[in-house]
């Protein structure tokens, strides 16, 4: 009993650890209310809706480090794509989209 809590304990601290190095990797409560999840792909990180109208949709890929994020987001709704970035703070992650850096909308995204 003592050797399977020890080792569970081993494993959430890995994966927290392994983590530490890619703050936006994880799942998101977005705006709307929907789950995204963010995993590591081809040395960026690509965003998909788990839940809502639009679940399995691919909305997003971006790239960096400690925090600060950039590369595209898709709209959903309309299937259109900007410019865009991610800036984590804390438990919260601010997105932001862009038309050529002028016309911008942000959304404030909580982690799960």
């Amino acid at each position: 009993m003592i050797r399977s809590l020890i080792l569970a304990g081993a494993l959430a601290l890995s994966a927290t650890l392994a983590h530490a190095d890619e703050p936006i990797v994880g799942r998101w409560k977005t705006m709307a209310g929907d789950t995204a999840v963010i995993a590591s792909c081809g040395g960026s990180y690509c965003i998909t809706l788990k839940t809502g109208k639009f679940a399995g949709r691919n909305i997003g890929r971006l790239a960096g480090t400690d925090g600060t994020y950039n590369g595209e987001i898709t709209d959903p709704a309309n299937n259109k794509t900007y410019s865009g970035s991610g800036i984590i703070s804390g438990s919260t992650l601010r997105m932001k989209g862009c038309v050529m850096s002028v016309l911008c909308k942000s959304q404030t995204w909580t982690r799960l």
